[in-house]
């Protein structure tokens, strides 16, 4: 073997609170773990400000110091935490390799996947210059801070019509923005969201730019795609809502994705198509998108991964 090339008993691609959580059960396990952290050290939380919903911090803590934390948490049992990405694997037989950025070669008895999934952007530079500060592209995780506020929503989808309905219940008014005439979503979300009072359809229409000081958002400039008129929407929040890409590019033709790119686990695990590997987190996990639903599937994974090791 050469120095280049490394064996473990579980590798776990990517951070964020499902490889973290994966990594501190893994450690405490005697598994000695090696995390590579991925393009996004601590996933989307790191590009979140304050997190007032996973149990345990009554104050709310910010979304980067709760990723030390647990990062020097799974390094207090052992865990050989490193920068950089996993850019190609072979799952076809056991030990399984995983090739990193930084030349090295992985030999792996087990392999968790936390790779997580990124929100996808509208791409204007005013959505990226208030994120965090009045832009979020989760309805459930920010809401709350928006309570009795008007809001914004863009998307058409299931999830748009979902995050809007939820908007609708704590905000004054949810402004619901998309650029067709009807909307993609299920009849019964459509339903649904077409009955809420308080939620304004703002149809054929898209966002322009985001407005606001250094205070945060205070209002969105649409334009109408039919006639290009301008629109100031006078709003505190601006949520988007256009969907999510998961992070398991390399993993297509090694394991079996579902239509949207998302690695397909057993109902009620966190077991892939291939035995001894083990998928946690968003990158498996369309529905809730949470970052206690994450890690509690972390802990599943490495739960899991310890039994297969012992079997």
């Amino acid at each position: 073997m050469s120095e280049s090339t490394e064996k473990t008993r579980c590798l776990i691609i990517g951070s964020g609170p499902a490889g973290y959580t994966a990594a501190i059960y893994a450690a405490r396990a005697d598994l000695k773990p090696i995390v590579y952290q991925g393009l996004q050290p601590g996933g989307q939380l790191t590009i979140t400000t304050e997190v007032d919903n996973f149990p345990g911090y009554p104050e709310g803590i910010q979304g980067p110091v709760m990723m030390e934390d647990l990062k020097k948490q799974a390094e207090r049992f052992g865990t050989d935490v490193r920068f950089g990405i996993v850019t190609k694997v072979d799952f076809s037989s056991r030990p399984f390799t995983a090739v990193a950025d930084d030349g090295k070669t992985i030999l792996a008895e087990t392999v968790i996947i936390a790779t997580g999934a990124t929100a996808r952007w509208l791409g204007l530079e005013s959505e990226n210059k208030f994120r965090g500060m009045g832009v979020s592209a989760c309805a459930t995780c920010d809401g709350f801070f928006y309570r009795g506020q008007d809001v914004a929503i863009v998307g058409g989808g299931d999830t748009a019509a979902e995050e809007a309905t939820y908007l609708s219940k704590m905000c004054k008014k949810v402004y619901m923005i998309h650029r067709r005439d009807e909307l993609r979503a299920s009849r019964a979300m459509q339903h649904k969201v077409l009955n809420t009072p308080n939620i304004e359809m703002v149809w054929n229409s898209v966002p322009v730019e985001v407005l606001g000081d250094n205070n945060g958002v205070n209002g969105l400039l649409v334009k109408n795609v039919k006639d290009n008129q301008e629109r100031k929407l006078d709003v505190t929040g601006f949520f988007v809502a256009i969907g999510h890409t998961p992070n398991a590019e390399i993993f297509e033709g090694q394991l079996d994705l579902d239509e949207q790119g998302y690695i397909k686990t057993i109902p009620g695990s966190t077991r892939t198509s291939v035995e001894g590997i083990f998928a946690a987190g968003d990158v498996q996990d369309h529905y809730y998108r949470q970052a206690i639903t994450a890690a509690g599937t972390g802990c599943m994974a490495a739960i899991e991964a310890e039994r297969f090791l012992g079997s």
